[in-house]
């Protein structure tokens, strides 16, 4: 989904926008939103993130052993291990 309107973006965001994410803010440059889906002692940790315009992700690792990253187009880059890193478009 690619709105700028935050209306429009309310209204079609099944996940919800959810809190300022300021636990990992030092993974951004901008404003991050965190919305948990389950529930960290699950033993499965799903959340999740929306970017304000023009926020940046920074290089990180998510140390979890069960987890899951959701990527919403148009584009995504992750990087499981060094040196390489894919793109998905």
């Amino acid at each position: 989904m690619k709105t700028m309107d935050q209306k429009e973006f309310a209204r079609e965001n099944v996940f919800g926008l959810g809190a300022e994410n300021t636990a990992y803010a030092k993974y951004f440059i901008g404003q991050s939103y965190l919305n948990p889906l389950t529930r960290p002692e699950s033993g499965l940790f799903l959340a999740n993130v929306t970017f304000e315009p023009g926020c940046r992700n920074n290089w990180h690792i998510h140390h979890a052993k069960k987890g899951g990253l959701l990527c919403n187009p148009p584009v995504s880059i992750n990087q499981s291990k060094p040196p390489s890193a894919n793109s998905t478009k």
